[in-house]
Order: C-alpha cells, then sequence, then structure tokens
C-alpha cells in the first residue's frame, strides 16, 4: 500500500474543509498493522516442535540424539515459516486482533492529542488494514451529542472504498460525514486550528 503525496494532499484537504464548519478538529491515522505479533511464529514454532518427538519415539527407531536435531530443526523451520506476516494473522484469532487494533486507535487518540482541543470535540478516524478494523473515535465534547448510527454511516462510507482498495477515497468519505456532524452539533467558536491537518501513517 502506497499512498501519494496527492492522496496525502487530498486528505489533508478534506480535513481542512470539514473544519473549516466548525470547532471539532479531525484527525486521521493509517496503519499497516496494530501489532507485528512477534510471538506467534515462536509460539506456534514450539508447539509443534513440542508434538514432534512423540511420534517418532514410538513409531522409528531412532536414537535420542537423531530426534532431537529433528525436533531443533522443526521449530526453526516452522519459525521461519510462520514469520510470514499473512500467515502469521491468520494464526491469531479474530477477537486478539480486534483487540490489538482497537487498543492501538485508542492509544492514538491519545498520542495525537485529539483529547486536547478546546472545546472537547476532536474526532479520530482510525484504520489498521492488517486487521481490517476501522474505528472512529469521538472526545467526550461531542461523543454526548451525537447518536453511534451517525458515526456509523461514516464508517461504512470508509470501509465501502476500503474493500475496493480506495484508501485516500475512503478516508475522504469518512471526513465528510464526520465534517457533517460537527457542523451540526459543534459550529465553529472562533477558535484556531490547534491539529494538524494530516494523515499519519504508521
Amino acid at each position: 500500500m502506497q499512498l501519494t503525496q496527492e492522496d496525502r494532499a487530498a486528505i489533508a484537504a478534506a480535513i481542512h474543509e470539514a473544519e473549516a464548519h466548525s470547532s471539532g478538529q479531525i484527525v486521521c491515522v493509517l496503519a499497516h498493522s496494530s501489532s507485528d505479533y512477534a510471538h506467534v511464529p515462536i509460539l506456534w514454532a514450539s508447539v509443534l516442535a513440542l508434538i514432534t518427538p512423540w511420534p517418532l519415539i514410538d513409531f522409528t527407531p531412532w536414537s535420542v540424539q537423531r530426534i532431537f536435531l529433528i525436533q531443533i530443526a522443526v521449530f526453526i523451520v516452522a519459525a521461519l515459516v510462520f514469520s510470514w506476516m499473512p500467515l502469521r494473522l491468520l494464526l491469531v484469532p479474530r477477537a486478539v486482533r480486534r483487540a490489538r487494533a482497537h487498543r492501538a486507535a485508542l492509544e492514538q487518540f491519545v498520542v495525537r492529542r485529539v483529547a486536547h482541543t478546546k472545546q472537547r470535540t476532536g474526532v479520530l478516524i482510525f484504520v489498521s488494514l492488517a486487521e481490517r478494523y476501522a474505528r472512529i473515535i469521538a472526545d467526550d465534547g461531542i461523543a454526548e451529542k451525537v447518536q453511534g448510527a451517525e458515526w456509523q454511516a461514516a464508517i461504512d462510507a470508509l470501509t465501502g472504498h476500503m474493500r475496493e482498495g480506495r484508501i485516500t477515497q475512503g478516508f475522504v468519505a469518512a471526513i465528510e460525514r464526520c465534517g457533517a456532524v460537527l457542523a451540526a452539533h459543534a459550529p465553529p467558536d472562533g477558535s484556531p486550528n490547534q491539529l494538524p491537518d494530516r494523515l499519519y501513517v504508521m
């Protein structure tokens, strides 16, 4: 996945336009993956290596030393195979992937200072590609005024484009919908732009 400077500029322009009609602030974050799941290859390779000796002990006349060497070889090969990211992700339960992505979204909400706007009207649009996860997190000042269905409409617009590989269009569509929500519930109050108008890529 490669975003051009034009893609980033289009997203920044959409944020700027959306914020021009409200006191809200929009932050967009795109993550390739919410975790490297580094423990997965080791975990599965260890399981295979621990299982390997038992059938060899029962059904072959091989020595302990030979079986031990095979066990080591199985561990090394399995660890290398399971290190391939697509396979690694398949071995992670969906609930775990979603939990990691959700935690990453909350971390970005803090790291990008979305909660530091004057009227607490910041909104984070977060996407993690590897987990196929998208979430909008609104700060308290706007969240208490908006029904979940309104944010869901923005998520639907985002994921609809994402499924077809149109990342930039997905973000722009979500930004426009969030901008409409902010314009309705957080009108302009003369506050200066408090957060950068840009896409953060992790």
